[in-house]
């Protein structure tokens, strides 16, 4: 069973992932904030990371995962925003300046989101 952590601020986005990936067979842990996160990658080790770009600041996840690929975490980052919807910003990985492996806007669809980890975690 592959272990799936959700890092983000909001506990709607947070209680909706874990419902969509529980009933597909994933186990699923969850943090709120950056620092939480990082503590959270620790101690759970999960095979993919589902990241939100703006918590507490606005380029928190961008921020934990730039530190988590100095750290060497070599394991799938999907990354959920809003950004370009509420901004009307474009921002896309980048392996120095955003290093995720995808982006998808929020909302996701149940769908897309199994299959985007689904996709992830064959890698």
């Amino acid at each position: 069973m592959s272990k799936i952590l959700v890092v983000d601020d909001d506990p709607d986005v947070v209680e909706a992932c874990r419902v969509v990936l529980e009933k597909v067979g994933y186990s699923v842990s969850s943090a709120g904030s950056l620092e939480e996160g990082m503590k959270a990658v620790e101690e759970f080790r999960p095979d993919l990371l589902i990241l939100d770009v703006m918590m507490q600041q606005p380029d928190d996840g961008i921020s934990m995962a730039r530190q988590l690929r100095r750290n060497g975490f070599d394991r799938p980052i999907l990354m959920l925003t809003n950004v370009g919807r509420e901004a009307g910003l474009n921002i896309d990985k980048d392996e120095d300046l955003v290093p995720v492996d995808e982006f998808q806007q929020k909302p996701i669809s149940p769908q897309v989101l199994v299959s985007k980890v689904g996709e992830l975690l064959k890698k």
